[in-house]
């Protein structure tokens, strides 16, 4: 997407099987199956999309996918068909050298993964050497020690070696990144979860990460059972709607796998998407 001088692109790492009922929280399978099918583990299939946004003066991606550390093991475990972002990325014209701030939306490792690789010698290493990395200090404190429900959530390989390099930047609420790229912390999916919001004179662009993960997922009750504060990801995702529906923001999903974007309007009291190929 062209915004003057700023492109904006959906950028993939692959993607995964997650249980649906996780997915889906308290919405029954037989509703959330008419649109996305599972197989026979009760897994569907979701997209780990990026976002890349180029300007005349850096290069910002937000996320980085699953990696290819734990390739075999999440292929046994998610069905993972991953390692894609670095490719992708030399699609657009870029390589990992290229990127100036990697924005985390949250540290799970299907966000934050592609973040580090492993170097010859097996110890893991940052995947964009002269990036900055971004990520809010709450999201770090949970992630280097998360409770017994989330702890299989996150692995300190893909973010700690980024802090032993003095590459990562705390932020503790709210920041503007450069003018007109704002992060917005929304807590709901976990501690310190973000999204990013982007302007560029009348188009505005919003990534939603895990606040709302998938176009299945506009609905307000369709909250993921896996959210540590499901009331908030409510209240942020009512909000973020009404601000997307009457701001006309184009919305990237950060799991959405036959849609990956689109604009949101209210028909009867329920929000429609209107894709959009990006």
């Amino acid at each position: 997407m062209n915004l003057g001088t700023t492109n904006i692109d959906v950028v993939t790492d692959g993607t995964l099987l997650i249980d649906g009922g996780t997915i889906f929280g308290q919405v029954p399978r037989s509703q959330w199956e008419l649109h996305m099918k599972p197989d026979r583990r009760n897994r569907i299939r979701l997209a780990l999309n990026c976002m890349l946004v180029q300007t005349p003066k850096v290069n910002i991606l937000v996320d980085t996918g699953a990696g290819s550390k734990r390739q075999d093991k999440f292929k046994e475990a998610y069905g993972l068909n991953g390692n894609k972002l670095l490719r992708n990325l030399r699609a657009l014209g870029l390589t990992a050298r290229d990127i100036d701030i990697v924005i985390l939306s949250n540290l799970h490792f299907d966000h934050s993964g592609g973040c580090t690789k492993l170097d010859r010698s097996g110890n893991a290493v940052p995947t964009f050497p002269k990036a900055k990395y971004l990520i809010q200090r709450k999201c770090w404190e949970e992630a280097t020690n998360p409770n017994e429900r989330y702890k299989n959530a996150f692995y300190t390989d893909d973010f700690l070696p980024l802090e032993e390099k003095g590459m990562v930047e705390f932020m503790d609420g709210n920041e503007e990144i450069i003018e007109g790229l704002n992060v917005k912390v929304t807590n709901g999916p976990s501690a310190g979860h973000q999204i990013v919001l982007v302007e560029r004179g009348s188009e505005k662009v919003a990534y939603v990460s895990d606040l709302i993960p998938t176009p299945y997922h506009l609905p307000l009750h369709c909250i993921p059972a896996m959210d540590e504060y499901p009331n908030d990801t409510l209240v942020q995702k009512r909000e973020f709607l009404d601000m997307a529906v009457s701001g006309g923001w184009l919305v990237i999903f950060g799991h959405g796998q036959d849609h990956r974007a689109g604009y949101v309007q209210q028909k009867n009291g329920n929000p429609m998407l209107t894709p959009v190929e990006v």
